[in-house]
């Protein structure tokens, strides 16, 4: 197989350190225990360069040989085709764990970043539109609630779907209310973010990003 690379900033302010979206697919190859090594892009400056591989000027893409992902969800679904550790290969499995990837990013991200981006632009100010939106992140917590109370993992296994949906969570418990009020997805979200590659990934996220300060500050 190809070598892998993902590519990310070279730096990021301290807020969202640990939740930059390379960490999902440096978990999952973590838990695959596919080589794969880090190549930076200027968080700062954005250009032609960058946006021919990602056209909105994020992060992360992966290079794998001559083929070049970007999207998160997109590199776990292309990081699944290559270990069945990431995506089981039966199929009924593998049915399941593609539709629970996108039910992560599709029916509960899209619920938790609107609050999340209202807390930062719009003050966190009650009002009809934050009300609003934090409705239907309920809604879709409340589902999850209901759904996890019942099992360990979204599938048989843990895959590529625990990956997409355990970082949402994440990011709705640090930055879009929490999930105080959802015991059980705060104990799916503590299982998996015990899982050893995740802790991995997590720290190998943060020394990147702390090697940027130190590399600045010279």
């Amino acid at each position: 197989m190809s070598a892998l690379k993902l590519m990310t900033f070279d730096w990021v302010p301290e807020a969202p350190r640990g939740y930059v979206r390379d960490l999902r697919a440096r978990w999952a190859m973590e838990e695959a225990g596919l080589d794969y090594r880090i190549g930076t892009v200027p968080f700062q400056e954005r250009g032609a360069e960058h946006r021919a591989y990602q056209p909105f000027g994020q992060v992360p893409w992966l290079i794998d040989g001559d083929v070049s992902i970007f999207e998160s969800g997109a590199i776990l679904l292309h990081l699944g085709e290559r270990s069945e550790a990431l995506l089981p290969r039966d199929r009924k499995g593998r049915a399941d764990t593609l539709s629970w990837v996108i039910a992560a990013l599709n029916s509960i991200e899209t619920a938790v970043l609107p609050v999340l981006v209202q807390g930062i632009f719009g003050g966190g100010e009650p009002g009809p539109g934050r009300e609003k939106l934090e409705s239907i992140q309920r809604m879709r917590l409340n589902d999850m609630e209901r759904i996890l109370s019942g099992r360990e993992w979204l599938v048989e296994r843990f895959s590529i779907a625990d990956i997409a949906m355990a970082d949402a969570f994440r990011v709705a418990d640090r930055f879009a209310g929490g999930l105080a009020d959802y015991p059980a997805c705060r104990d799916y979200v503590r299982r998996a973010t015990a899982r050893p590659a995740f802790a991995k990934a997590h720290a190998h996220q943060l020394a990147h990003f702390a090697a940027a300060d130190s590399a600045r500050a010279g």
